[in-house]
């Protein structure tokens, strides 16, 4: 099962995402990319996924363009602008779905609130990518 998550920087919903479906089933082909790489992962979706005992940080953001004449059992979006603007895929794409989520690294205010921001969606995004696990892989 071959899977890509889309968002925007790909620096923060995705590679979290991409670290939660991993860990439910190693035998997975997941990659992460974005429409607008970022320089780098965002470094609290780095430690709130070390939180949570998930290791994301060997990953690093990739743009999508490097992934479109591949074929792929899934191509998920996690954010509207990578949903409004993804790209054409010249390879097989089997299904497209969009699993939406706040970005944290948008968050303002507190330390405290913005951390609590990073938790929150972090534990999102295990619930929306476990229930696409069950209902649509296991």
């Amino acid at each position: 099962m071959k899977i890509l998550i889309l968002c925007t920087g790909n620096s923060c919903r995705s590679q979290m995402a991409h670290g939660w479906l991993q860990s439910f089933d190693k035998s997975l082909e997941v990659h992460s990319a974005g429409t607008e790489p970022a320089p780098r992962v965002n470094s609290k979706a780095v430690k709130v996924m070390a939180e949570a005992g998930i290791d994301i940080s060997n990953h690093y953001p990739k743009n999508v363009d490097r992934y479109l004449n591949e074929e792929w059992d899934y191509v998920i979006t996690v954010c509207g602008g990578a949903n409004e603007s993804c790209p054409t895929f010249s390879g097989k794409v089997n299904h497209r779905i969009h699993i939406g989520f706040d970005d944290p690294s948008h968050a303002t205010g507190t330390d405290e609130f913005i951390w609590s921001e990073f938790i929150r969606v972090r534990d999102e995004i295990k619930r929306g990518f476990y229930q696409f696990y069950i209902n649509e892989i296991y």
